[in-house]
């Protein structure tokens, strides 16, 4: 077969399609660069795919290489996604997830220790900030013992547990020191809390926010540079009145919602084996419809999750029913970080596109 030309590989490319988005990666824009290098038979492409590890993601790229394996080279797949902004917050952080509850007990802190150590376990690059000011307990969720670490330059370097740094207010204060902040001084809080902290080179950073609508809340929205935020809520209607108050919060700001979380979804006895639904059933899902959100998945109400929280050990990184549970929760919530990153890609490609005059 003759050395394949670049317009050539572009046509096969073309044949490749992102589910997600309906269309091919080329018509997309989602093909930032082709090289075809003769001599070392290497067709080298780079792909506007940002979000590591997510498992559609890693399907297109599985897709690119099937396609390409006609021409007998070796393909080479790189993965950028140019935002068109120069961040000047969290340069190096792929990223930036925000995990949320219009109300508190549902359990929103263990679902961002899952999510984040899910990640991790998939193999990404993650950082867990514990932006619940006033009531920080991720450090205990994870068994963090180890204190940050000031450098000469006075900055901070995080611990690390389980493959993912770790940066908590539970760290700058005494164990039971209650935190007694106003609004402004919050503010001043989370904004050193990131600007100071070497977080380096991160695929997510995910940020357990407390719950509600306040001062913590709004801070965040306006100073990070949000991908995109997880609602979790349980299946009752109170926790679902609350649920609707966050989505509207990140509706008011632009902010992109990944999906909705349902926790505490069933108890599965372990003695008889029946279902019981102790706080209903289904709530959460129908949340999502109603809105128009994607549902990422159920969380049983299991001992496990509980007694993983308090010993330190996110349940996601073992077995059972509700680790699996957390498993599709991190991969739908991947999957979702993906479609954000590359529809925002495709839709500047397209704009960018100059219109046919007839």
């Amino acid at each position: 077969m003759d050395d394949p030309t670049e317009s050539e590989v572009r046509e096969r490319l073309a044949s490749v399609d992102d589910p997600a988005l309906g269309g091919d990666i080329v018509s997309l824009g989602l093909v930032n660069a082709v090289d075809v290098d003769d001599e070392a038979g290497v067709i080298r492409v780079s792909l506007a795919l940002g979000a590591p590890y997510a498992p559609a993601e890693t399907g297109v790229a599985a897709s690119v290489r099937d396609a390409l394996s006609e021409f007998g080279y070796e393909v080479d797949l790189s993965a950028h996604v140019d935002d068109g902004a120069d961040e000047e917050v969290l340069p190096g952080v792929k990223n930036v997830v925000a995990v949320a509850s219009g109300k508190g007990g549902v359990g929103k802190s263990t679902v961002a220790v899952n999510l984040a150590a899910g990640l991790s376990q998939l193999g990404a690059r993650v950082g867990l900030f514990d932006a619940d000011v006033y009531g920080p307990n991720v450090p205990r969720m994870v068994d963090a013992d180890e204190a940050p670490q000031a450098t000469e330059e006075e900055t901070i370097v995080p611990p690390v547990k389980y493959g993912m740094k770790l940066m908590s207010m539970a760290f700058l204060v005494g164990e039971d020191d209650p935190v007694i902040w106003r609004g402004p001084m919050v503010h001043k809080l989370l904004t050193q809390l990131v600007e100071d902290v070497e977080w380096g080179q991160l695929d997510y950073l995910v940020l357990d926010l407390p719950p509600g609508t306040g001062d913590t809340q709004l801070t965040v929205l306006q100073t990070l540079p949000l991908t995109g935020a997880v609602i979790v809520t349980t299946p009752q209607e109170v926790a679902l009145d609350d649920a609707n108050k966050g989505l509207q919060m990140f509706g008011k700001h632009d902010t992109n919602v990944l999906g909705v979380v349902e926790n505490m979804s069933g108890f599965v006895c372990p003695d008889c084996g029946s279902e019981h639904d102790v706080f209903g059933k289904g709530g959460g899902r129908d949340f999502a419809a109603d809105n128009d959100l994607p549902f990422l998945g159920g969380v049983p109400l299991d001992p496990a999750v509980r007694s993983g929280g308090d010993g330190g050990e996110p349940v996601v990184l073992g077995e059972g029913e509700a680790a699996d549970a957390f498993r599709v929760v991190t991969e739908n919530v991947a999957n979702n970080v993906g479609v954000v990153r590359r529809r925002a890609v495709s839709a500047r490609a397209s704009a960018d596109t100059p219109t046919q005059s007839r």
